[in-house]
């Protein structure tokens, strides 16, 4: 599967950005997607994930409350909706594949992925 992310940008401290990762092929409802994001100067971390059931969810905490994951497997595509942005949420955001049956905050169990695109959050 072919993963491209968009919808990135500027955006001040308190405002909103969805992020959407559009899929290719017809087995994206087979994949647990997953959101990444790699601040300047660190590792790639794990934003959350949604199961193939497009109910199932899993963020991490520093995210919870503001960011939602939601798909759209007739569409092939996953979003990301961030809300009440803060400076330290600006990264480069990667969307990701994973065929596995359990959800995983890993990046080694996420086979496929997007080509990152850029959010910066600033006054």
């Amino acid at each position: 599967v072919q993963l491209q992310a968009s919808g990135g940008g500027l955006v001040q401290p308190g405002g909103a950005l969805r992020l959407s990762c559009a899929a290719s092929g017809r087995t994206f409802s087979s994949y647990n997607m997953g959101w990444f994001r790699q601040p300047p100067g660190k590792e790639r971390e794990f934003v959350g994930c949604i199961a193939k059931n497009e109910r199932t969810t899993w963020y991490v905490d520093s995210v919870k409350g503001r960011f939602t994951i939601s798909r759209d497997n007739a569409e092939n595509t996953v979003y990301l909706q961030m809300n009440n942005l803060k400076p330290e949420d600006s990264a480069v955001y990667f969307c990701a594949a994973s065929p596995y049956y359990f959800l995983s905050r890993e990046r080694d169990q996420y086979s496929y992925w997007g080509q990152g695109t850029q959010v910066t959050v600033s006054s």
